[in-house]
C-alpha cells in the first residue's frame, strides 16, 4: 500500500482529484439509470448501495469484510470516523441510515441520501423526540437494515468516544425480531489520512481524500448480534454495542 503524500509534495493530486471525481460522475449517472430502470418494474433497486461501494473503491477501499453482515431485521451500531463509513457500510450491507436533518439540504449530497431512504432526524429537537423514535421503529420493521453512530459525531483524534443511548430508545420495548450488530470499521495505516477530526473543514477534508495517492485496506468486523431485550434500558444497550467493538 502506497504511503499518502502530503498535498504540497504531491504535484499530482489535482489531476488524481480530478480523475476521481470524473469516474464517480460516469458511475452514478450508469447507477442513476439503472436504479430508474428498476423502479420502473416495481422492483427493488440495489443500485443506491452498489454505487456507494463503488465511490469508495473509486477513491482507493480495497474493502475486506470479517464476520457476516445481517441483511434484514437489525440496527446496525457502527464507530465513526469519516463520512466514507457510510459508503462502506451500505455497499457491504445494503443498510440506510439515521442523519441529521441539516444533510437533506445538502445540495447533491442530501439527494443521493434520500435515494437510500436515509432518515432525516432533527437532533436538537428534544420535543420531538417521541416522533423520532416512533419513526425509527416503524423502520426497523421495514426490513432493510438501519445504521447509526452512537457517538453522535467525529472526535478530534482516533479514539472510540462514548456511545449517546439517545437512537437506542427506539429499541425500548423491543421491536420483535429486531437485533443489534455493533460493527467497527478499521482504516489500518490509512485512518489518520482518512479520518474527520472535529477541526477539519469539511470542504478540505474531501479535497484531502480526493488527492490522496495510494489505495488502503480497510476492513469492517461485523461483530455477532445481540438482542436488545436482554437488557433493561437504552443505556445498557449501547454500552454493550460499545463493549463489543472495543473487545475486537
Amino acid at each position: 500500500m502506497a504511503a499518502a503524500v502530503p498535498d504540497d509534495a504531491d504535484s499530482k493530486g489535482g489531476l488524481r482529484a480530478a480523475g476521481r471525481l470524473l469516474c464517480i460522475v460516469g458511475v452514478l449517472l450508469i447507477a442513476l439509470a439503472l436504479h430508474g430502470a428498476w423502479r420502473l418494474a416495481g422492483r427493488t433497486s440495489p443500485w443506491p448501495p452498489r454505487f456507494l461501494r463503488r465511490v469508495a473503491m473509486i477513491l482507493g477501499a480495497d474493502i475486506r469484510v470479517v464476520g457476516t453482515a445481517e441483511r434484514r431485521d437489525v440496527m446496525i451500531a457502527a464507530n465513526h470516523l469519516s463520512w466514507m463509513d457510510i459508503l462502506l457500510l451500505a455497499g457491504t450491507s445494503g443498510t440506510r441510515f439515521v442523519a441529521k436533518a441539516e444533510v437533506a439540504a445538502l445540495p447533491l449530497v442530501g439527494w443521493l441520501a434520500g435515494l437510500n431512504r436515509t432518515l432525516f432526524v432533527e437532533r436538537g429537537d428534544r420535543l420531538g423526540v417521541g416522533d423520532q423514535v416512533a419513526t425509527i421503529r416503524a423502520a426497523l420493521t421495514e426490513g432493510q437494515p438501519l445504521a447509526v453512530f452512537p457517538e453522535g459525531t467525529t472526535g478530534d483524534d482516533l479514539s472510540l468516544l462514548p456511545f449517546k443511548p439517545a437512537l437506542f430508545a427506539a429499541l425500548v420495548p423491543p421491536v420483535p425480531g429486531i437485533r443489534v450488530q455493533p460493527v467497527r470499521i478499521d482504516y489500518g495505516a490509512a485512518a489518520g489520512d482518512l479520518a474527520w477530526l472535529g477541526a477539519d473543514p469539511g470542504d478540505a477534508h474531501v479535497k484531502r481524500v480526493l488527492r490522496r495517492r495510494g489505495r488502503f485496506t480497510v476492513t469492517l468486523h461485523y461483530l455477532a448480534p445481540f438482542d436488545p431485550a436482554d437488557f433493561p434500558d437504552r443505556k445498557a444497550i449501547a454500552a454493550e454495542a460499545r463493549r463489543r467493538i472495543v473487545e475486537t
